[in-house]
Formats: structure tokens, sequence, C-alpha cells
């Protein structure tokens, strides 16, 4: 078989758990005229035995998957056989971040036609020069930043009523300690939180409610499902033009409140810590 982006047939699979999102990615595929097979796959088990089996040229990979995500694809199948990548994510520009400080393609969902040719010349141009090998140490470094984090040392994670005084979260090889006196606001992002605290958004492969658990009730309050805000941080509550209310933070940052968490913010900015 000849390589792709020299002439030869491309052999691809798609691995997402949204049959629209498979239909999308393979109608765009058939499109291209070095395409000659596609592959589907709508779990990351599935796709580890296809890609250990079939050796496909490309992988579609979505990143949030139930069971299997695509960083475990990644660490079962190992970077060192892994094909070249093109991540297809539902995760905003926090969490593509991590996508483009290792130089691999995604797309964010909804994606257009011309976005999808874009990331698809750019696998055609990585795999025409040669870069097999670097495709790897970026794989590898991916692979790296994004593990489950460590267990925290104490007092990072304690149980009881105390609260934590300190997040730790592994990225980029190192451990960040992120006081929660630093901390503004706390952001669900898939399967992970975006702990915003000034000039730094480092995510945590968490949930928000762990997180929540591990913050003072007084000092963290819950505005919204996905939101969680260091009640010193807000400025106040201002009306939405849909009727609705939005939290003001300090530095400006408006964040929408849920309707039914309202009272309970309102309760608790009337609170003397």
């Amino acid at each position: 078989m000849g390589e792709p982006g020299r002439g030869g047939p491309w052999r691809i699979l798609v691995v997402d758990d949204e049959p629209l999102a498979r239909g999308n990615v393979t109608h765009l595929l058939a499109q291209a005229p070095d395409v000659t097979a596609v592959q589907e796959c709508e779990g990351g088990k599935d796709a580890i035995a296809a890609i250990l089996r079939e050796r496909p040229d490309l992988v579609f990979l979505d990143v949030q998957m139930p069971g299997c995500d695509g960083f475990d694809v990644l660490r079962e199948v190992g970077a060192e056989r892994m094909p070249p990548v093109i991540f297809v994510t539902a995760f905003d520009r926090y969490a593509v971040r991590a996508f483009e400080t290792h130089a691999l393609d995604y797309l964010l969902k909804p994606f257009s036609d011309a976005r999808f040719k874009d990331a698809l010349d750019r696998a055609r141009r990585q795999r025409a020069q040669g870069k097999d090998r670097e495709l790897l140490r970026h794989l590898s470094a991916l692979l790296e930043q994004h593990h489950a984090p460590p267990a925290l040392p104490e007092p990072a994670r304690v149980t009881g009523d105390e609260p934590v005084e300190r997040i730790a979260v592994k990225t980029g090889g190192k451990v960040m300690l992120i006081p929660v006196e630093e901390l503004d606001w706390c952001e669900a992002e898939g399967n992970y939180v975006v702990l915003h605290a000034g000039t730094r958004s480092p995510m945590l492969r968490e949930t928000l409610n762990q997180v929540e658990q591990w913050l003072h009730p007084r000092r963290f309050v819950r505005i919204h499902r996905s939101l969680l805000v260091n009640v010193d941080r807000i400025r106040e509550l201002e009306p939405d033009v849909d009727k609705g209310w939005v939290v003001v933070l300090r530095d400006g940052t408006r964040l929408r409140l849920s309707p039914q968490r309202k009272a309970a913010v309102e309760a608790l900015l009337r609170q003397s810590f």
C-alpha cells in the first residue's frame, strides 16, 4: 500500500459514539479521491481492536466517549503503534489548547466542510514530509499531559468536612499547585474541570462535583450545573436580556446564573464569612 500524501490510497478509521457525527465525517471523506476505505467504530474499545488489527493510515478520534474515551484509546494502543490522529472534540477553547500545544490537529464540533478539508490536508502534508517520528513524540507528550492525575498529597485531598488549601494539577509533565484562595471560578468541560485562577486556566481531570466537595461551601457557590464561583470574586448580580440573571465578577467576567440557584447565591452573599 502506498503512503497517504504520496499518491497512495488512504485507509481511515472514524471513531465517535454519535452516529450523526460519524456519518458527517464519512460523508466528507467520501469526497476525497485518495480515500479508498473508511471503517467506523462507535466506541473506544472497538477502536483499539480495529487500530491494532487493521493498522489504518489515519484516525479521526472523538475525545469524549463513554467507558473508553479518546485518551484511553491512545494509552491502550500506545503512542508508538498509533497512526496519525485528527481529534474530534466538543470541548471548548480551553481544552483545545492541549491539542494546539502539541501540534496535533483537531476538529471542534460543529465544524465546517472547509475546516475538515484543512485538517485532512494537514494530515497529508505531515505524512508526505515524513513526520511520523514527530507525530509519535507529540502523541507521547499529549498522553503524558492527559494521564489521570496522581493521588493528591495531603492536605490537598482530604476527607470529612475540612476544605482543601490547594489543588494539584498535572500538566506538561509537572504538578502545578493552585492555592484555593487564588481560584476565581471553576468550569466543567466534559471529563475535566477548568480552574480559572487569574491568568492561569489549568485543566483538572475531575468532576465539578468532586471539586466542589474539596472547597468550603461558604467560600464557593454553584451558580450553574457547570459553574462554581469564589464568592469573594462576585461583584454583582445583573439582570440579563432574556429576564435571566448574570453573575459579574470583579474582573468583569460574566457568568450565567441558573434561575433555580439565584436564591441560594443571594443568601450566601448576604452572609459574612
